[in-house]
C-alpha cells in the first residue's frame, strides 16, 4: 500500500487481505442477473473487492450512528437515526450501474436487519420533451439536463424521515421519463444513489448532491478503456433492439451496422468523452472510495480517502 494525494492507494491484493472471507452471499446465478450487459464481473471479484467493500460500509456505518446517538445524548432527545445514504458516481459505460446493484444485494444479504434501497439519478432527467423544448436534447446527461433541485429535495425528504417519497421512473428501453409511472423510497435504513452527476454541484444551487451522502463511491477507469466498452455495449444493445420495435435502439438495430457504430463513436466523442472531461471526473477526488478499473472490468486498485 501506498499513498497518491488525499489516498490510500491499494493493490487488489492487499486489500482482499484486509478482511477473512466467509462464505459469499451470492449465487454465480444472482451475479450474472445483477451485472449490466456486457460487463464482466466473476464471484472472485466479489469475494476479493467487494465483500471486503461491504465490511468497510459498515465501518462507517457505526461511526454513523454512533455520531447520531451522542447527538441525541448532548440534546437530552431522541433522534430518530436517518437513512445511511450511499453514492455511486463515475462515466457512461464504467459499470457502476452493476456496483450499485451488487453492492444493494451485498448489504442486504450481509445485515439482514437493514432494509436497503437503491435509485438511480436517470429518474430526474427532465423528459425528453422538455430537452427537445429547451434545446438540449443533444446535452442529455450533461448537469443541464437534469432536475437537480427536485433530487436534492429528495434527498433532504430521505434524511428527514419522510416516508413512500415518490421519484420518476426512467426506461433505457425507450430512453425517457416513463410518464405517470414512478418508484417509491419508503425509509430504508441505507439508500444507494446511483448516477454519473452524484458528486456534482448543481448549476445555481449552494449545496452539493453528495452533502446528503455518508459514503461516497467512484467508479473509475482510462477513457479510452471506457470508450471501447460503450461501443461493445452498444453493439450488444443492437443485437438484442431488432426484436423490440418499441425500443429506442430499434431505428439502428434494423438499419446499417456501420452506419450505426459510427454514430455511437460520434455520441462518445461529443457527448460522453465531453460530459466526463468537463463535469465527471472533476468530481472524482470528492469520493471516499475509488474502484479503479483496468482491462476486462478487473478492479486492480482501490483508493480510500485519508481524511
Amino acid at each position: 500500500m501506498n499513498e497518491r494525494g488525499n489516498y490510500f492507494r491499494i493493490a487488489r491484493d492487499d486489500w482482499q487481505d484486509f478482511y477473512t472471507p466467509g462464505n459469499t452471499p451470492l449465487t454465480q446465478a444472482e451475479l450474472d442477473s445483477i451485472k449490466s450487459l456486457n460487463d464482466r464481473i466473476s464471484m472472485k471479484d466479489v469475494e476479493d473487492v467487494y465483500v471486503p467493500l461491504c465490511h468497510l460500509i459498515h465501518l462507517y456505518m457505526k461511526d454513523f450512528e454512533s455520531l447520531t446517538l451522542s447527538k441525541g445524548l448532548f440534546l437530552h432527545r431522541y433522534v430518530k437515526m436517518p437513512p445511511f445514504i450511499i453514492g455511486i458516481a463515475g462515466s457512461v459505460a464504467v459499470g457502476k450501474s452493476t456496483t450499485a446493484r451488487l453492492l444493494q444485494t451485498l448489504l442486504d444479504r450481509l445485515f439482514k436487519h437493514q432494509t436497503v434501497q437503491l435509485i438511480t439519478t436517470d429518474g430526474f432527467l427532465y423528459p425528453n420533451a422538455v430537452l427537445e423544448e429547451r434545446g438540449i436534447m443533444d446535452r442529455k446527461g450533461f448537469p443541464e439536463s437534469y432536475d437537480m433541485e427536485k433530487l436534492i429535495d429528495v434527498l433532504n425528504e430521505v434524511k428527514s424521515g419522510k416516508e413512500n417519497i415518490h421519484i420518476p421512473k426512467y426506461s433505457h428501453d425507450v430512453y425517457d421519463i416513463v410518464d405517470g409511472e414512478f418508484e417509491t423510497i419508503d425509509s430504508p435504513d441505507i439508500l444507494i444513489v446511483e448516477g454519473i452527476n452524484t458528486l456534482q454541484l448543481p448549476a445555481n444551487q449552494q449545496i452539493y448532491v453528495s452533502d446528503f451522502f455518508d459514503l461516497s463511491i467512484f467508479v473509475d477507469a482510462e477513457p479510452k478503456m471506457i470508450e471501447r466498452w460503450y461501443l461493445e455495449r452498444f453493439e450488444s444493445l443492437l443485437d438484442t433492439a431488432f426484436k423490440k420495435p418499441e425500443n429506442y435502439y430499434y431505428q439502428y438495430a434494423i438499419g446499417d451496422r456501420q452506419t450505426a457504430l459510427t454514430m455511437a463513436e460520434d455520441v462518445w466523442k461529443n457527448v460522453n468523452l465531453k460530459n466526463l472531461e468537463e463535469y465527471i471526473l472533476p468530481t472524482r477526488g470528492r469520493a471516499d472510495i475509488i474502484l479503479h478499473k483496468a482491462k476486462h472490468h478487473i478492479i486492480d486498485e482501490i483508493y480510500l480517502r485519508k481524511y
